[in-house]
This record gives structure tokens, C-alpha cells and sequence, in this order.
């Protein structure tokens, strides 16, 4: 990983924040995920380029710019080409500090403090642990990198939540389990789709909608892909410095909701804790 990269992050935020309150269509969600995905370079390419990277009309490229508040493509391209200096122009990023392994957990430090300043509007996570704390059962789904998130986050709602149900493989199974799940009654799914967003994993929300079901979901950005098909968005960014990325601040945001379903039914999560922690000392499980 080259310092390039470490420095760019940054300006990822600020072309975030152009879509911040915008109801943007799918395509037009595009065309913003593949600008946030190409932060560093979106400033220089023209309107053709952009419309190549997200797969859409040129056409479709002006409109979003308009859907913004610009008069078309060039006057966002000279907001970004701002966005760039000012992000480069920072002392603090023009010489990033300590090996490429520091400056990896130093940007996820920074990503937890980014998630931190979201969460001074507790609105949108409190709204979305009221509705998986009233679904029986609860379905939780993560695939591939974002499986074992989906794991940690159920092995802990199993404790104040009397029916979770962990959906982390996918082909066709994937969706009759979905079905019995909403067959016995759910009402939501918590979606967790990190980078690289696999396909059954966005078939399986919009499955879900169609089925009824209201869609909470955890994932990069707010104009990542699996932000079409749900009801509630919570983003937390993903560490892309290393090979692998790092997911501290998902996993955050993971129980920070499950704080939300407890708060959601206060009497109810305690109950249940109280009786996990009676079971636990009957059976000797842990040493302390």
C-alpha cells in the first residue's frame, strides 16, 4: 500500500457528505458509490469516464449533478477538484507518520472517531434496534467477509433476544431459510454487506422486501449497493490499507445496535441476561 492511498482517505468523507439528506435513485447511487470509491481521481474525470465507471448514461451522470444542486457535471467536478486541494493541501496527511502497518490502524482510529461524530444523532440506530427488537425471530445476515460479524453480533442478541436466526452461507439454501424465517413470523432482517458486497447477499434484502420484511442494514457507505434495498442505513467505514480490510468500525456499530434492541424492550433484555447468567454459574461455563 503506497502513501497515496493514506493520504486520499480523507477526501473520501467530504464526497460522502455531497450526498448527506439526498434521496439519490439506484443509478444515481451508483454514480456516487463509484465517485466515493474513486475519491482520489474522481476530481479529473470527465463525465464519459464517470459514466463508464458506474456502468451508466452520460446522460445519467448530468442528472445526478443536478440532483445535487449543480447546474450539471462540470460545476460537481469543480466541487470535488476542491475537496481534492483541501485534502491534500492538510500538513498532518502530506507526510503520514510510522509504517504502512501504523498508518492502517491509525485510519481505522479515524474511522471509529467518524463513526463516533455520526452517532450524536442517535435517531436513525434508535429506530432501527425498535424494529429487529419486535421481530420473532430475528434474522441476521452476513456473507462471506462479513460472516463472522454476522456471528459475533448474533451470539450475543441470542442473550436478550429469544429467536436468532444467523443466515452466513449462501446458494440455494440461503433463500429457503429466508422463507422459513418469514414464515414463522419475522418481521425484519439485519443485513451486514461489507466490501466486496456479494450478490446473494443484495438478492437476499431484496428478497426480503418482497417478502415483507423490513431491511436494516450495516454496511460501508450510505451509497453503498445494499443501501437500495433497505428501510435503515447505518454506515460504518471499512479499512482498506492493508490487503485485507479491517472492519473495527462495523463491528462497532454492530453492538451499539444491540445496546438499541435492549434499550428498545429495557425489562425484557434484562430478564433474559439474568437467566443466561443463572444457567451459566449452574453449568460452570466460565472460569471467572
Amino acid at each position: 500500500m503506497n502513501d497515496s492511498a493514506v493520504i486520499a482517505a480523507p477526501s473520501t468523507d467530504r464526497v460522502l457528505d455531497l450526498f448527506q439528506g439526498i434521496r439519490l435513485t439506484p443509478t444515481q447511487r451508483r454514480i456516487a458509490h463509484s465517485l466515493v470509491q474513486h475519491a482520489a481521481s474522481a476530481a479529473y474525470l470527465s463525465a464519459a469516464e464517470v459514466a463508464e465507471l458506474a456502468k451508466v448514461s452520460q446522460p445519467s451522470v448530468t442528472r445526478f449533478a443536478m440532483a445535487l444542486g449543480y447546474d450539471g457535471y462540470p460545476a460537481l467536478r469543480r466541487r470535488l477538484r476542491e475537496i481534492a486541494a483541501s485534502g491534500y493541501g492538510r500538513p498532518d496527511l502530506a507526510a503520514p507518520t510510522g509504517n504502512e502497518m501504523q498508518r492502517a490502524i491509525r485510519a481505522e482510529a479515524d474511522n471509529l472517531d467518524r463513526l463516533a461524530e455520526q452517532l450524536a444523532d442517535r435517531d436513525g440506530v434508535t429506530a432501527a434496534g425498535t424494529m429487529l427488537a419486535g421481530s420473532r425471530p430475528l434474522v441476521v445476515l452476513g456473507l462471506r467477509a462479513a460472516a463472522p460479524l454476522a456471528g459475533y453480533f448474533a451470539y450475543f442478541a441470542a442473550k436478550v433476544h429469544p429467536d436468532v436466526r444467523v443466515l452466513d452461507s449462501g446458494g440455494t439454501l440461503l433463500t429457503d431459510r429466508l422463507e422459513q424465517a418469514r414464515a414463522a413470523g419475522a418481521g425484519a432482517l439485519l443485513g451486514i454487506v461489507l466490501p466486496r458486497y456479494p450478490r446473494e447477499s443484495l438478492d437476499a434484502l431484496r428478497d426480503a422486501r418482497e417478502a415483507g420484511m423490513s431491511v436494516v442494514v450495516i454496511t460501508d457507505s450510505a451509497v453503498s449497493p445494499a443501501a437500495e434495498y433497505a428501510d435503515i442505513v447505518l454506515p460504518a467505514a471499512v479499512g482498506a490499507q492493508l490487503v485485507f480490510d479491517l472492519h473495527a468500525a462495523p463491528m462497532a456499530l454492530s453492538m451499539v445496535l444491540l445496546q438499541a434492541i435492549c434499550d428498545a424492550a429495557p425489562a425484557d433484555a434484562q430478564r433474559r441476561l439474568e437467566e443466561f447468567e443463572q444457567s451459566a454459574a449452574r453449568r460452570q461455563l466460565f472460569v471467572v
